[in-house]
């Protein structure tokens, strides 16, 4: 009965599931790509194994950018 309700839910909402997943995907790839390039090994472990949907990843980026900013003044 777990499969059915699964499936019926998945056959509903698929393209949902997508977006997210590309969204997840676009973000986490950014995030780590700036972790790396800083040698941040840290954050670099923190996005490779958790699943935020790209939440934890954007506020990451955001900060960087701010602390790019503010050097730069």
């Amino acid at each position: 009965m777990n499969e059915q309700l699964f499936l019926s839910i998945f056959e509903q909402w698929w393209i949902v599931f997508v977006l997210v997943l590309i969204w997840s995907i676009i973000w986490k790839g950014m995030a780590l790509w700036h972790s790396a390039r800083r040698q941040q090994i840290g954050w670099f472990i923190v996005f490779l194994l958790v699943n935020t949907i790209g939440i934890l990843e954007i506020m990451y980026l955001f900060y960087i950018k701010i602390t790019k900013q503010s050097k730069k003044e």
